[in-house]
């Protein structure tokens, strides 16, 4: 099978498993996901969601992160882990949109990677879902989904992203990725691969492989 037949058809099964396509960070503005994707590297979604309530309350706006310190902003976040990185890329890239993008998340890729802090996964992410644009975000589960699909052989966040750019249709791209979390957080995980209860299990590459190990007569 082709891997855009199969890209097309992974969109398919997903989008009936999950209709909701929404991502896991709970976020009010652009600078609030911006934020919170940069406190869940190396973090869990979820652990983000307990701390950012307090970070953003204490500071409600751009210019209020700007006038904070990375020792303030440090305190606050601690809990999701290497604080200090995360807390000096927070204040420097607020400083950065209300200095050089007149107090605006930027739209586009090129100045969203002058962000400290900010790579491509968190770009796509703010494309996606905050400007509505055609997005790959190659997260752990989108890799691994992917991968155990047969639409890459990578596993690099990069180059998968480049592998699915050229099969995903753009309009579909930004919500196939938020799905993948959702699938591999409850079927398709890290540990073990479910295929038995997969919506994918019919034309999945690891799943035919395990289907033959099954069958096979020893």
């Amino acid at each position: 099978m082709e891997r855009t037949q199969l890209a097309l058809l992974a969109v398919e099964a997903l989008k009936a498993q999950y209709p909701d396509a929404l991502c896991s960070l709970d976020y009010q503005d652009p600078l609030q996901l911006l934020i919170s994707t940069r406190l869940a590297a190396q973090c869990t979604d979820a652990r983000v969601n307990l701390v950012t309530p307090a970070l953003f309350a204490r500071f409600p706006t751009l210019e209020a992160f700007c006038q904070g310190t990375e020792e303030e902003i440090g305190e606050l976040i601690h809990s999701c882990g290497f604080y200090k990185a995360k807390s000096k890329d927070i204040l420097a890239a607020c400083r950065k949109i209300r200095d050089e993008f007149g107090g605006q998340v930027p739209d586009n890729m090129e100045d969203l990677l002058s962000l400290p802090g900010v790579g491509r996964k968190t770009a796509n992410l703010i494309l996606g879902d905050i400007f509505h644009k055609p997005a790959v975000v190659t997260d752990t589960h989108c890799i691994r989904i992917t991968g155990r699909l047969g639409l890459t052989k990578n596993t690099a966040p990069q180059k998968v992203e480049k592998d699915l750019w050229q099969v995903l249709p753009p309009e579909e791209s930004n919500n196939f990725c938020h799905r993948t979390v959702l699938h591999g957080r409850a079927v398709c995980t890290a540990r073990k691969a479910m295929c038995d209860n997969c919506c994918m299990a019919e034309f999945c590459e690891k799943a035919g492989v395990n289907s033959q190990k099954h069958n096979c007569v020893l």
